[in-house]
């Protein structure tokens, strides 16, 4: 066996480094990857025996405490770091190898970071119970408020108001359940697309229903993207019969253009909604597709490419619904290039 490394001018083996949370990108919070490669196999029911396989149903990381109650000694933890069959995770995690550790390994390692009340959450939640099309540049982890608040390079320990233990899931790493994680995570976003866009994400891809947005939605009483959270989830309920004729029409006067000669709301083969908006005199109409239409990562910028082009030759422009909630102004711009290049007098537009 290879001996420990010494270090030049000392008579001590060197003391192995604990790997940094932060060194593996968070994004990659569930690896399904097959471990067994990395993992070495104790033989016998002794606690090395029983630590090795709780690691290998936590992603090769076990914490500290577990580990003792399992009836591994301080001594025999440290004699296996010392040895390099295992390495230390950030200040309360071991790992049973001393390979690179997954991106499962490192979630739960942040959760035992935080304490035995600290659960995934938001985004991070969202990652582990299967989102996907979507990264994070941390691993956010939430603690009731009073508790304690340790320092972790990669991982954002926060208190929240919020905690609940019915929020969290019972199996598999310790997370928010996906409605609950969804809400936080928009609240918590870096801008108002991006909370839409979360939002959409999770429906579409199975993680939760609107309903059950919906419900999440409801225990929010201060928050400033409350009213936002409440109309995207009505988009997601209704599809564009939330929007209504009425809100388009004033939509238009408050942008000074006119307001439109019909407004027709219709029902696809599939059971989707869309509004046909029209202004008879310039020839101009307005498709406005549901919010279930497409991928909601792809359907704005899409549909901007696709009306830069349109106004080249025909006069009908489509907007998303969630277009209409997080690129408004993009949109009705074309709406009044639509209707200008159509023969809309500019000069009858309010100052």
């Amino acid at each position: 066996m290879t001996s420990p490394k010494v270090v030049p001018g000392s008579s001590s083996p060197a003391r192995p480094q604990a790997v940094d949370l932060c060194l593996v990108p968070p994004a990659r919070l569930v690896d399904t990857a097959d471990m067994a490669t990395g993992l070495r196999t104790v033989s016998g029911d002794g606690p090395l025996t029983q630590v090795s396989r709780l690691a290998v149903e936590q992603g090769g990381v076990v914490s500290r405490m577990q580990a003792y109650a399992l009836g591994l000694t301080r001594g025999q933890a440290r004699a296996q770091v010392r040895a390099r069959r295992w390495q230390r995770v950030g200040s309360q995690s071991i790992a049973i190898h001393t390979g690179p550790i997954s991106g499962d390994g490192l979630a739960w390692a942040a959760v035992f970071e935080a304490g035995p009340r600290a659960p995934l959450d938001g985004v991070s939640a969202l990652i582990a119970s299967g989102l996907t099309h979507f990264t994070a540049d941390h691993l956010r982890v939430s603690v009731p408020r009073g508790a304690r608040v340790r320092k972790a390079p990669g991982v954002d320990i926060r208190q929240t108001r919020r905690w609940c233990a019915d929020d969290v899931l019972a199996t598999g790493v310790p997370r928010t359940r996906a409605p609950v994680a969804a809400v936080r995570a928009a609240l918590w976003a870096r801008s108002d697309k991006q909370a839409a866009l979360l939002l959409t994400m999770v429906v579409q891809q199975g993680l939760t229903t609107a309903e059950a947005l919906g419900e999440q939605a409801l225990r929010i009483r201060r928050d400033r993207r409350r009213l936002l959270l409440q109309g995207v989830i009505l988009d997601l309920l209704g599809g564009v019969r939330s929007l209504g004729e009425l809100q388009f029409a004033r939509e238009c006067r408050r942008r000074g253009l006119p307001e439109p000669s019909r407004q027709v709301v219709r029902k696809a083969s599939n059971g989707r909604y869309y509004l046909d908006v029209i202004w008879d005199r310039w020839g101009v109409v307005v498709e406005i597709d549901g919010i279930h239409h497409t991928w909601a990562t792809n359907v704005v910028g899409d549909a901007l490419r696709q009306n830069d082009l349109t106004l080249t030759e025909a006069t009908v422009l489509r907007l998303p619904l969630l277009g209409f909630r997080v690129a408004r102004d993009e949109f009705f711009a074309q709406i009044e290039q639509a209707l200008v290049a159509n023969g809309w007098p500019l000069r009858h537009q309010s100052a």
